[in-house]
């Protein structure tokens, strides 16, 4: 059971953090970090300090997560990816977990999450017409097979 909550806790992070489109001047480009308060979770974060990095590569975009522990340990995630559709591996997780992106329009995406090929949840997320804050709504399942839906406010740094 803590693994499995380890790892949608997990799935949550990385889905609170996906970006989508890559044209120049994205509202989503920049360092982002958690808003513990304004954001509502199907359990506790084990992170006292979840920031995000997204930036262009190439075609695509790179995105680094720092996550801090309660105790100071830090879980550091990497990815890069194409906004077209195809699951994308997201590297230094304990699982194969995979990201697939797709725009839904100027200020949101949708970001389809798979952990070993199964497809465990779904979310888009969108940006403020202010730039300030990420917002990402997301559907999973939890252990008893219900439909949950969470939401993750980040604010700009």
């Amino acid at each position: 059971m803590r693994s499995r909550c380890r790892r949608l806790t997990l799935v949550w992070v990385l889905l609170c953090a996906s970006p989508g489109v890559f044209a120049q001047g994205a509202p989503w480009l920049g360092a982002w970090q958690l808003d513990p308060a304004r954001s509502a979770r199907m359990q506790p974060s084990p992170y006292k300090r979840v920031t995000l990095t997204i930036e262009r590569a190439g075609d695509g975009l790179k995105v680094t997560y720092d996550m801090v522990g309660p105790r100071g340990g830090v879980m550091h995630l990497e990815w890069a990816g194409g906004f077209d559709g195809r699951d994308q591996p997201v590297q230094g997780a304990d699982t194969v977990l995979t990201n697939a992106y797709r725009r839904v329009d100027d200020r949101s995406y949708a970001i389809e999450v798979k952990v070993e090929g199964v497809p465990v949840a779904n979310a888009v997320a969108a940006v403020s017409p202010d730039g300030r804050t990420l917002t990402v709504t997301q559907q999973e399942r939890d252990a008893a097979g219900r439909s949950v839906t969470s939401t993750a406010v980040y604010a700009r740094q």
